[in-house]
C-alpha cells in the first residue's frame, strides 16, 4: 500500500512536470558548494582532478586478483568510476567493497542497466524491453519499474544508470537501438523515458538517458562504424530532441553523448556528436539549459576509436563539454595527453575544476561521504523480492499488443465448438505456451523446429487436418535485426500451408520481424508480445483465452498494415487467470511456507503418499503445488496433470450443476415432492418428500446402503447371477479390471433405495441414496444422456475435458492417481475404476460418485459457482438459481446444509480451529464439498477464495483417518485466510 501511495504522488508530481515550462535542475547541483566538495577539490593534486573524469571498466564473473590493474588505475590514476559490465551480483558487490577500500575519494560506480540489474549480471532481476514497454498505456507501472530498478542498483552499491535510452527509434532496419527505443512517437518516447527517470532518482540512483542528440534513426552501429543523421533542424528539433528537451526541463541527471555524426551540427566535418562542441556544448548545454553530468558513450567504440588516437579523443570529449569519459582504454594516455592540453592551453585547469566540481557533488549527494559498503548478507533473497516479478508481470502483461482479430475470433468463446492444435515453430520442445494453453481446454501439440524440411511441413499438414483451429507460436527469435531476427524460410512455408485453417499467429519476439513474415497477415488473429520468456509465454495464452485485458498499442510503424498505436483492445471474460500470490495482496513466501508446513505434516505423518492443493482469489489462480507421490513407494510423483477419484465431490459437480439449470428454467422444482420425478416412490413412505429436504440432506434418508454386500453369498464370494469375471450382453456394466454385472442388477439397486427405512425425525443426516436417482431424472427431463448433458452443458463450455466418469476408458493408467486396494469386493487395487462400491455398481455413472478429473478443471466449476453461474463470458446457470442453493436452507433446524452443497458449521466463526469446518474464517456465504478419497473444493464469494485439495487417502486403505484427526483440510483452508490478513 505504501508503494501505491508513494506511486499515485509521485505520478502527479511527474504529470505537473510534463506539462511545466520551467526547468528542474538535478538536485546534486545543490551540493556544488558543499564544505565536503570545497575542502575535497582543494585538497585534490591536478591529477587527481583530472582522474576523477574517468570511469574504467570492470567485469564480475571471477573473483578480482591481487594483480588486478585496477588497483593501479585507483591508486596511481585517480580513476573517479567504475562502470561494470558482465558477471554476478554477489561477485559485483564484492568486488566493489574491495575496490572502495582502495580509494582515497570514494568510487562512483555505475552499471549500464537498461532493463535492471539483470542486463548484465547473471541471477539479478531483469525486466522487459523499452519497445515492450512503450506500448503499455499504464504509464504508472514504467515509474514503477524505474523505482525497483533503483533500488535494485543500491542494493550492490551501484549509483549510477546509464539508462534509460531516449531515442525514438523510427528506423526498422536500425541496428544497435530498436527493441531498445520506447518506440517511434516522440512524446511517447519522452513521457515513459521521464517515468523510468524519475523513478530511478526518487530511489537514489542517478539516470543517465542515452544516446544525445538521437540515434534512433540510423543504420550503423557506433560500437562499429560511424552512423549519420542527415536530418535538418526542424526535424532534430521535432524528433530525435524532443525527448532530451522535456527530460531537461524535469530535471534529469544525467545525459550521454553519442559517438555518431550529425549533418546540421557540423556539415564541414564528420566529427561525431559526442566530440562537438556545437552538439554538446552549444545545443545540450547551452540552447537546451543542461546543467547536469554530461557523459560519453563507451570510449573504446568504433565511432569514435577509428578516427582519433586515444588521446585525442579524450581531449576533445572535454573540449565538447563532456564531464565524465567511460570505458577508456589505454588510460595513462589518455591522462597524460589532458595534461598536454592544459599545458598547451586547449584545456584549462579551470574547465577540470568545474567538472571534477561536478563529479563530487554528485558524490555528496549519493551520501558517499559518509560511505558504507554494501552488505552481502541475504542479497539473493532481496533480488529474489516478489514485487519485483510482480512489476514484471503486469510490464509484460499490459504490453501484449493484438493486431488482428478477424471476426472477433478472440478472445475464444463457444470451446466447446472447437479442436484446437497448439503449433510451435522453431522449437522441438514442448513449450511454456503449450502448456498454458492446455490449462484451458484440451489442446494437441505439434512443434516444428527451424531446420525443419518442406516433407517436415507438408507432414505436419497432413497431422493437423482434424482441428478446426490452430494456435501458432513463433519462437526462439532474435531481438535485433541481424538475420531477419532469426526467422527462416520455412516459418513462412508453415503458415502458407496451415492458411486455409482458422489461425492464430503468436510472434514471440520484435514486430518489426512481422516485415519478414508475410504470411502471417492471412491468420485471423496477430499477437505481439515483444521478446520471449515463460511470462510472456503462459500471459499470451491466457490472453488468447480472455483471462487478462488485452490493451497494448503498437510503438512503432512496421510497414503499411502494421502502424504506429494500432492495437486491439480485448476485455477479460471470467477465466481463471494465472499469476503470482503478490498480485492479491498475499505474500508468496508466506503463504507457502504456512501451506508446505502442513502438507509436510501430513506425509510425514502417511495421512496420504501425495496431494495436490490449488488457491485463487478473485478470479486468479495463484498457488498450485504438488506434493509426494501416487503411493508410499515413492515412485510417481505427483503432477498437476493428474487425475483424482473426487468420490463425493461428484455430488455437486455432475448432477447438481444440472439440476440448478434446471431449476432456473422452470422445469424441476424444489418444493413438489421428489416422487413427482421418481414415480417409484409413490404410495411408499417417501412419497412426500420433497427435493429440496433430499437436497438439504433432511428427507430422514439413511446415510448409505452397502448394495455390494446383498450380492454376496454366504462363503463371501459374488454371487454368478450378479457378476461375472468376463462381458456379456447381459454382464456389461464393467465394475473393475475383470469384474462385469449384470445391467438388470441396477433396478435391485433402485428397489432397496426405495424400501429403505427411514429415519425418525427430520434432521441433518447426510444421505448419498438419492443421488443414485438423479442422473435418471436429469435424462428424462432434458431427453438427453445424462453424461452426454453435462458434459455438453457444463465441462465443454467450462474446457474442464478431463472431467468423466470411468476415467479408465480415457486416460493412461499412469496419468490416474490410484485409491484403495479393495481385499473384500474387487480384488484389486483401484486405479480408474471408481472407488466408492455403490457407484462401481452403477456402472461408474451415479450421482453420489464416479467423476473423475484434474484439480484444475474442478477450479473451472467451483469457479462458475462461486461467479454465480458465469465463466468465460458465459453465463451457464441462473445466478438466482446458484444462490438459492448455495444458501443454508433450514437453519432453523441445525442443518448448515445448501441445496447439494455443503455449507461452515452454524456459528463457525466462533470455533477454534480444531473444532471448526471447514476454516474459522469461511464466510457464512460459503460453501463446497469434501470427498471421502481425500478430495475438498471450497468457494466463498464474499471473500472471491477458492480452495482445492486433492489427495488419495484412502491409499492403501479406508481404514486411515490421520487426514481428518491431523485437520489438515481446514487447517490449510485457515492458513490461506490468515495469509490475508
Amino acid at each position: 500500500m505504501q508503494i501505491l501511495n508513494r506511486l499515485l504522488v509521485t505520478m502527479l508530481l511527474g504529470c505537473y512536470a510534463l506539462g511545466s515550462y520551467s526547468q528542474n535542475n538535478p538536485a546534486f547541483l545543490n551540493y556544488l558548494q558543499d564544505p565536503w566538495v570545497n575542502s575535497t577539490l582543494k585538497d585534490m593534486t591536478l591529477d587527481e582532478k583530472i582522474g576523477q573524469l574517468f570511469v574504467a571498466q570492470v567485469y564480475s564473473k571471477q573473483a578480482l586478483s591481487e594483480q588486478s590493474p585496477l588497483y593501479e588505475k585507483i591508486s596511481k590514476y585517480h580513476i573517479g568510476g567504475l562502470i561494470f559490465m558482465q558477471g554476478t551480483p554477489a561477485n559485483q558487490l564484492k568486488i566493489t567493497n574491495q575496490l572502495q577500500k582502495h580509494s582515497k575519494i570514494p568510487l562512483l560506480v555505475t552499471m549500464d542497466g537498461e532493463w535492471g540489474p539483470g542486463f548484465r549480471l547473471t541471477g539479478a532481476p531483469k525486466y522487459p524491453v523499452q519497445m515492450a514497454l512503450g506500448a503499455i498505456q499504464n504509464d504508472s507501472l514504467i515509474y514503477r519499474m524505474g523505482y525497483e530498478i533503483g533500488s535494485q542498483m543500491k542494493r550492490i552499491g551501484v549509483h549510477v544508470n546509464y539508462a534509460p535510452v531516449a531515442d525514438v527509434n523510427n528506423n526498422p532496419a536500425n541496428p544497435v537501438i530498436n527493441y531498445r527505443s520506447f518506440g517511434e512517437a516522440p512524446e511517447n518516447v519522452a513521457r515513459k523515458t521521464w517515468l523510468y527517470a524519475k523513478g530511478m532518482q526518487d530511489a537514489g540512483v542517478l539516470a543517465v538517458a542515452k544516446h544525445f542528440p538521437g540515434h534512433g534513426d540510423t543504420q550503423t552501429d557506433s560500437h562499429l562504424g560511424m552512423p549519420v543523421i542527415k536530418h535538418d533542424f526542424e526535424r532534430l528539433e521535432r524528433v530525435e530532441l524532443y525527448p532530451f528537451k522535456q527530460l531537461i526541463e524535469n530535471g534529469i541527471g544525467g545525459i550521454m553523448t553519442a559517438h555518431l555524426h550529425v549533418e546540421a551540427y557540423d556539415p564541414e566535418s564528420d566529427i561525431p556528436a559526442s566530440l562537438s562542441q556545437n552538439v554538446t556544448q552549444n545545443k545540450l548545454i547551452d540552447d537546451l539549459g543542461f546543467k547536469g553530468l554530461v557523459i560519453t558513450d563507451a570510449m573504446n567504440m568504433h565511432g569514435v576509436s577509428k578516427q582519433f588516437s586515444d588521446g585525442e579523443a579524450t581531449v576533445r570529449a572535454l573540449l565538447a563539454g563532456n564531464d565524465l569519459l567511460e570505458i577508456v582504454p589505454n588510460l595513462p594516455v589518455r591522462i597524460e595527453a589532458v595534461k598536454k592540453a592544459i599545458a598547451e592551453g586547449r584545456l584549462t585547469e579551470k574547465a577540470i575544476n568545474q567538472k571534477c566540481r561536478k563529479v563530487l557533488a554528485l558524490k555528496k549527494w549519493l551520501q558517499l561521504d559518509h560511505f558504507q559498503e554494501a552488505s552481502p548478507n541475504k542479497l539473493e533473497t532481496d533480488y529474489a523480492n516478489p514485487q519485483y516479478q510482480l512489476t514484471k508481470r503486469l510490464l509484460h502483461e499490459q504490453s501484449l499488443t493484438l493486431l488482428k482479430n478477424e471476426g472477433q475470433l478472440l478472445p475464444l468463446q463457444r470451446l466447446d465448438t472447437l479442436e484446437i492444435a497448439a503449433f510451435s515453430i522453431g522449437t522441438d520442445k514442448e513449450t511454456h505456451f503449450q502448456r498454458m494453453l492446455a490449462n484451458y481446454m484440451k489442446v494437441d501439440f505439434f512443434n516444428l523446429p527451424k531446420n525443419a524440411t518442406s516433407q517436415d511441413v507438408a507432414k505436419l499438414k497432413s497431422n493437423l487436418n482434424g482441428y478446426n483451429l490452430i494456435i501458432t507460436g513463433i519462437h526462439d527469435m532474435r531481438l535485433s535485426v541481424s538475420g531477419n531476427y532469426g526467422l527462416t524460410p520455412v516459418i513462412n512455408e508453415a503458415l502458407e500451408a496451415l492458411s486455409q485453417k482458422p489461425q492464430i499467429v503468436v510472434l514471440f519476439g520484435n514486430p518489426y520481424a512481422l516485415n519478414h513474415l508475410s504470411k502471417a497477415k492471412n491468420s485471423q488473429g496477430i499477437l505481439v508480445t515483444y521478446q520471449e520468456n515463460q511470462i510472456t509465454q503462459e500471459l499470451a495464452a491466457q490472453a488468447i483465452f480472455g483471462a487478462i485485458d488485452v490493451n497494448g498499442k503498437l510503438p512503432v510503424n512496421v510497414n503499411d498494415t502494421f502502424q504506429l498505436n494500432q492495437g486491439i483492445e480485448l476485455k477479460r471474460n471470467d477465466r481463471f487467470k494465472y499469476t503470482i500470490p503478490e498480485e492479491v495482496g498475499i505474500s508468496s513466501s508466506n503463504l507457502k511456507s504456512k501451506v508446505d508446513s502442513i502438507i509436510h505434516l501430513g506425509l510425514e505423518e502417511e495421512a496420504f503418499p501425495g496431494c495436490q492443493v490449488l488457491i485463487a482469489k478473485e478470479g486468479k489462480i495463484i498457488f498450485h503445488e504438488c506434493y509426494g507421490y501416487f503411493t508410499y513407494q515413492q515412485k510417481r510423483p505427483v503432477q498437476k496433470t493428474d487425475i483424482y477419484d473426487w468420490a463425493s465431490l461428484t455430488k455437486i459437480t455432475a448432477p447438481l450443476p444440472a439440476l440448478i439449470k434446471l431449476y432456473g428454467e422452470r422445469k424441476f422444482n424444489l418444493d413438489l415432492p421428489f416422487s413427482f420425478y421418481w414415480p417409484d416412490f409413490r404410495n411408499t413412505d417417501k412419497a412426500k418428500m420433497t427435493s429440496r429436504e433430499i437436497l438439504a440432506h433432511q428427507a430422514r434418508l439413511k446415510s448409505w446402503l452397502p448394495h455390494y454386500r446383498n450380492t454376496l453369498r454366504k462363503n463371501g464370494k459374488l454371487k454368478s447371477s450378479v457378476f461375472k469375471d468376463h462381458p456379456t450382453a447381459m454382464f456389461n456394466l464393467r465394475v473393475a479390471s475383470n469384474l462385469y454385472m449384470n445391467q438388470n442388477y441396477i433396478n435391485n439397486i433402485y428397489s432397496e433405495i426405495r424400501d429403505s427405512e427411514l429415519l425418525p425425525r427430520k434432521k441433518y443426516t447426510y444421505s448419498e441414496l438419492a443421488f443414485y436417482l438423479f442422473p435418471r431424472i436429469i435424462e428424462d427431463l432434458t431427453h438427453t444422456d445424462y453424461e452426454e448433458y453435462i458434459r455438453t452443458q457444463f465441462y465443454a463450455p467450462l474446457g474442464a475435458n478431463s472431467v468423466t466418469y470411468n476415467a479408465y476408458k480415457h486416460f493412461p493408467v499412469n496419468q490416474i492417481v490410484p485409491t484403495e486396494q479393495d481385499d473384500s469386493f474387487r480384488k484389486e487395487l483401484l486405479q480408474g475404476f471408481v472407488h466408492d462400491e455403490g457407484a462401481s455398481m452403477m456402472g461408474g455413472v451415479s450421482g453420489n460418485a464416479g467423476l473423475f478429473g484434474t484439480a484444475t478443471d474442478a477450479a473451472k466449476i467451483m469457479q462458475m459457482y462461486l461467479q454465480y453461474g458465469r465463466y468465460g463470458g458465459q453465463q451457464l446457470l441462473d445466478s438466482s438459481s446458484v444462490r438459492e442453493f448455495t444458501r443454508i436452507q433450514f437453519p432453523e433446524n441445525d442443518n448448515r446444509r445448501g441445496l447439494g452443497f455443503d455449507k461452515p458449521y452454524i456459528d463457525n466463526h466462533k470455533n477454534k480451529l480444531k473444532d471448526a469446518y471447514p476454516a474459522v474464517d469461511a464466510s457464512a456465504d460459503s460453501f463446497g464439498h469434501s470427498g471421502f478419497t481425500g478430495t475438498f473444493a471450497w468457494a466463498d464469494p464474499k471473500n472471491k477464495l477458492l480452495f482445492i485439495f486433492f489427495s488419495n487417502r484412502v491409499y492403501p486403505t479406508r481404514n486411515n483417518p490421520k487426514l481428518f484427526q491431523l485437520n489438515i483440510r481446514p487447517a490449510l483452508h485457515q492458513a490461506i485466510y490468515d495469509s490475508l490478513k
